[in-house]
């Protein structure tokens, strides 16, 4: 099949797009507001972008009740600090209630009966019992414009400038387990997946591809 995008003509029941690009992290992002509301989000949108320095990055629709921007965004514009949480299988619950809140200026942490450890460099909080962290400072928000004000995004760009990893998450060689942590990512529609197996392959060389 073939569709264009300005037409979305592409006669289906739902809309295949999202779940062309699978699977995607779960940015579970924890903000605090000038006032020091926490905020905590998960945004479908989200990745690694660099290595040295590291920087992330998300990207955060309208907020469905006024169209403005969504807490996370406007709580990290105006303090220029996150924390990225992995949202893991055990935690899938609670990641799932922090989406479905959507009243400006709810505590979603404590909402979905989490509990909130603090970070060492910047403001916000970290998830206890989420097994890796990122703190994060604010390095751009760039507005990706929409067709309609609703379909407007900010890709938020942090730096990381530091990370947390519980220790039983690593392996005895010093590895990071992901199939003990499942990991979930989302995919398209209202599916979900987590990582419970891994494979290995080294980069081809030249002389491999000669035979």
């Amino acid at each position: 099949m073939f569709y264009e995008i300005d037409k979305n003509d592409h006669g289906l029941r739902y809309n295949p797009l999202k779940a062309c690009v699978i699977p995607r992290p779960i940015g579970w992002i924890t903000s605090i507001s000038a006032t020091g509301v926490v905020n905590l989000a998960p945004f479908s949108f989200f990745n690694i972008l660099s290595y040295d320095p590291p920087f992330v990055m998300f990207s955060a629709g309208t907020h469905e009740r006024d169209g403005g921007p969504k807490d996370t965004v406007a709580n990290v514009e105006a303090t220029r600090e996150f924390v990225y949480n992995m949202a893991t299988w055990a935690q899938r619950e609670a990641m799932n209630q922090t989406a479905s809140i959507v009243e400006h200026g709810v505590d979603e942490l404590r909402a979905a009966g989490l509990e909130a450890c603090p970070s060492r460099l910047v403001r916000p909080p970290r998830v206890a019992g989420s097994p890796v962290h990122f703190e994060c400072r604010l390095h751009e928000v760039v507005t990706l414009p929409g067709r309609t004000p609703a379909a407007k995004h900010s890709l938020v760009i942090g730096r990381v400038v530091a990370v947390h990893i519980d220790d039983a998450a690593l392996t005895p060689d010093g590895r990071i387990d992901v199939v003990k942590l499942r990991p979930i990512a989302r995919l398209g529609y209202k599916e979900y997946t987590s990582v419970d197996s891994v494979f290995e392959m080294e980069k081809s060389t030249p002389e491999d591809r000669r035979g």
